[in-house]
């Protein structure tokens, strides 16, 4: 288990989730275009497999991953788009997701252009993303935009579910973190930003409120630790992997409640 590979699968899952929802297609439905191939981009679209995602095209430094490429290992070959597409103009001709964990420019605004018209465009390379979300705006003022970045809205950071994951995990003794763990974390993340902010974050953050401006929790939200904590803990005890017998949920939500 990973921070920089399932902990960015889980996060940006919850920020599908309520992407998703924001612009009425099922993520089942969607186009996704993932531009990077290392150990993050994998674990991602491996969680998005999971959660329903037919119609994926991942990009590497060459270009699309398909089936006329000699040069993939065999991580990458486990993603080679059964479409007939080849090129990055094709992958983002009308997708409606866009996730970057490459560097600045392996995509332009022209490919954005491309998009659907309420695209979601999750630029993560840090400290600079591929695209910054006033960029974005410019060609697609309807879209959805995250970034890793703690200065714009909707900051897509691994931050939001670490420790709480392990904390989670450990406290119940799982012998090891699933993907019925890891899902469950991330719906619990995507919940939390529909929920209305506490007083205290509202002194300091102004009233967020659920919308294409703030999509998941900010970092500082200390119910992060009950909700992903208690969420993880209950699934490792539902799918068996959980060392901890008598479990009580509502006991262990008061006990982390009461350690915020």
């Amino acid at each position: 288990m990973h921070d920089d590979q399932h902990g960015t699968a889980i996060i940006t899952s919850a920020a599908l989730m309520n992407a998703s929802e924001m612009i009425g297609i099922k993520i089942e439905d969607m186009k996704i275009v993932v531009v990077g191939a290392g150990a993050a981009a994998i674990a991602c679209s491996t969680m998005y497999k999971e959660l329903g995602v037919k119609n994926l095209i991942m990009c590497d430094s060459k270009g699309v991953i398909h089936k006329g490429r000699t040069d993939l290992n065999k991580y990458k070959k486990e993603f080679i788009t059964q479409t007939d597409i080849t090129t990055m103009e094709e992958a983002f001709k009308d997708a409606n997701m866009v996730l970057g964990l490459s560097k600045p420019g392996t995509f332009s605004q022209e490919h954005i252009k491309l998009m659907s018209e309420e695209p979601i465009v999750f630029t993560l390379a840090n400290p600079t993303p591929e695209l910054f979300p006033e960029e974005v705006f410019e060609v697609k003022p309807k879209a959805i935009v995250g970034t890793g970045r703690s200065d714009c809205p909707n900051q897509v950071n691994n931050v939001l579910g670490f420790p709480f994951i392990f904390r989670g995990a450990l406290d119940v003794q799982a012998r090891t973190i699933n993907m019925q763990m890891k899902i469950c974390a991330a719906k619990a993340i995507a919940n939390l930003a529909k929920e209305p902010i506490t007083e205290e974050l509202k002194e300091s953050f102004g009233n967020l409120t659920y919308g294409k401006n703030y999509i998941i929790p900010i970092p500082f939200d200390k119910r992060l630790m009950v909700e992903v904590s208690s969420a993880v803990a209950s699934s490792a005890v539902e799918s068996g992997v959980a060392r901890v017998k008598d479990f009580d949920l509502e006991e262990y939500r008061e006990k982390l409640i009461s350690m915020i």
